[in-house]
């Protein structure tokens, strides 16, 4: 079919606007992506397995039974990242970090694991730890709980209140910090852009007074 010059005149602006949407979209198909950065945080059991955290397979802790976990981070920001692993004690009561709302929990701090690591790098180490004595008092609370956690032993005196006297569940809670360089201080979780994002986990275990 041949066409005229009227006929090529209402069609070349057509034309145009189809190039340029096919050139628009090769562009964003071909054109690499930016990767929002992120971070991992993981618990393992003794066999570096998400499995067997308990002797077997009971929660139930007695006192003078050694555990043995795996911490780990991995850094998938970009960049070179300080960040601060919280290791912190509560109950069934106590509230757990707020994801929504990017708030860290308000149990007991226990301790944390610091270090610099480097983009794509991961941080793994073992998280040995043990009930060395926990008593409850008359009313059902537990004034005194003492944990070995390495080599280091903690008393806590503010333990959570526990709901029973003839046993207590726990748990501890991992909190990932990272560090905010325009803040000067650590904060939960990390930044991408205007969206605030955290990392945590949280393993439960039971001990009673009675435990030898």
């Amino acid at each position: 079919m041949k066409l005229n010059h009227s006929t090529l005149r209402r069609l070349l602006p057509l034309f145009l606007m189809f190039l340029v949407l096919f050139e628009v979209s090769a562009y964003v198909s071909m054109a690499p992506r930016l990767q929002a950065g992120f971070f991992e945080l993981y618990v393992l059991g003794p066999n570096k397995t998400p499995s067997a955290y308990y002797p077997n397979n009971s929660p139930l802790i007695e006192a003078g039974t050694s555990l043995s976990w795996y911490l780990g981070v991995s850094n998938r920001m970009g960049t070179l990242q300080l960040v601060d692993i919280r290791v912190k004690l509560g109950n069934s009561t106590i509230n757990p970090p707020n994801d929504t709302m990017g708030y860290a929990s308000s149990a007991p701090l226990v301790l944390d694991f610091k270090q610099f690591m480097v983009n794509n790098e991961t941080w793994q180490f073992p998280f040995l730890w043990q009930v060395l004595n926990f008593t409850t008092s008359q009313g059902g609370s537990s004034p005194i709980l003492r944990l070995r956690i390495g080599n280091a032993t903690f008393v806590l005196t503010n333990t959570p209140i526990c709901t029973s006297s003839s046993s207590c569940q726990f748990r501890f809670i991992f909190e990932l910090w990272t560090w905010n360089v325009d803040q000067n201080d650590f904060q939960i979780g990390w930044w991408n852009g205007d969206q605030h994002r955290i990392a945590w986990l949280q393993v439960w275990f039971t001990v009673t007074p009675g435990a030898h």
